[in-house]
This record gives structure tokens, C-alpha cells and sequence, in this order.
């Protein structure tokens, strides 16, 4: 006697992935922070209602973190670093730049009060406790990686790209430390992201 079997379709197989399955493959990617629409596609979930329901149980289960609607963390928001936080939260291409780095580099004296990005939207937001200033940069300058490093999968600029940055949006911007600036290497970038020429008005002949 022949048995019947029913009938599955594509992609039931992960649908019945067990929760240890799950987070074991999220672990393997090296990832810590996920848009629900993310996990969605990971865990091949169609329904929202379901996706709703899976989210909330893990929640309260104490294996995601929310850091806020639709996005989700398997570390507590604590022990993240926070640019990745905010780069994660702009959900699109995205940088450290700006103050940031100009703080870091000992440029500038007074510390930020805001992580500085560079990404495709002007927002100022607060997320797990740090606050965040985003600055909009057209795409034809946002995408070329000049001066933008990866380290840890988090891009942040150089110093000579954030300089560049800087006086894109703010020609008259002061450093307080001008000699820690390699002026040739602004301009290198300058002209290799396209930046107009004009923006360097200031720092012309500053070697």
C-alpha cells in the first residue's frame, strides 16, 4: 500500500527550524543587530501577524533585545558599540564622519553631543541611551568609499574624508587644531569624491 505524503512547499523546511537553529545561524553571520524585515527573510516568516507574534516571543524570552520598532539585537543594547547602533538604525548606506573622527583626531576640542554620521536622510534621533546627528550627502558622494573604512563592519571616515565632509556642509567650519590636518590628503579626496574645489577656498596654499 502506497502512503500519502503530503505536499510542502519551498522554503518549509526553515519555517520549522527550531529557535537554537535560528539564533545559531544569526551567531554565524556576524551580525548583532537585524531589521525585522531581516529576520523575515532569514527565517523565511511571510505573515506579519507571525512575524509579530515570533519577534515578541523571543523578546520575552530574553533572546532579541528591541532597540526600538523594527529593529532587533541579540546583545543587550549595553554591549553594542553605538555606531553600529546608528549606522543600523539609518537602514541604508551610512558613515562615522564629521565631529566624530574631528574629536577623535584631536582637530577639534570640544566634544560632540551627537555621534555623527553621514548617510542618505537628515535625522537627529536618540537610540540605547547615545544621540545621533545625521547628515544628508547626495548618493553620488555618499557612494564612493574614498577615505571610508571598515573595521569590525562598521564604516567610519578617515580624517581626510571627514575634513572633506565637514567643509562640504559647512565651508566656514572651524578647526581648532589645523596642524594635525594633512591638507594634501583633504584634497586628494576632495577631488576624488567629486566634492567641489570651491569648498577648500579657505585652506587653498595650507600645505
Amino acid at each position: 500500500m502506497k502512503l500519502y505524503k503530503p505536499k510542502t512547499s519551498k522554503g518549509s523546511t526553515r519555517s520549522r527550524e527550531s529557535s537554537g537553529e535560528r539564533f545559531s545561524r544569526l551567531a554565524s553571520m556576524g551580525e548583532q543587530i537585524f531589521h525585522a524585515d531581516d529576520l523575515a527573510n532569514l527565517w523565511n516568516i511571510r505573515k506579519a501577524s507571525t512575524l509579530h507574534m515570533t519577534l515578541s516571543r523571543y523578546v520575552s524570552q530574553g533572546l532579541l533585545y528591541r532597540l526600538q520598532k523594527g529593529l532587533y539585537s541579540i546583545k543587550k543594547p549595553a554591549d553594542l558599540h553605538p555606531y553600529s547602533i546608528g549606522l543600523k538604525a539609518l537602514h541604508g548606506p551610512a558613515y562615522i564622519s564629521c565631529e566624530t573622527v574631528l574629536f577623535d583626531a584631536g582637530v577639534i576640542n570640544q566634544p560632540p553631543q551627537f555621534i555623527a554620521l553621514v548617510s542618505g536622510a537628515s535625522r537627529r534621533f536618540t537610540l540605547a541611551g547615545h544621540n545621533y546627528r545625521s547628515r544628508k550627502l547626495a548618493d553620488a558622494f555618499l557612494y564612493h568609499d574614498a577615505g571610508v573604512d571598515t573595521t569590525d563592519g562598521v564604516r567610519i571616515a578617515n580624517l581626510a574624508r571627514a575634513i572633506a565632509d565637514t567643509l562640504y556642509f559647512n565651508v566656514k567650519k572651524h578647526f581648532d587644531v589645523p596642524s594635525a590636518i594633512h591638507w594634501d590628503a583633504v584634497r586628494d579626496i576632495v577631488r576624488a569624491v567629486g566634492y567641489p574645489p570651491s569648498i577648500m577656498q579657505s585652506y587653498a596654499t595650507t600645505k
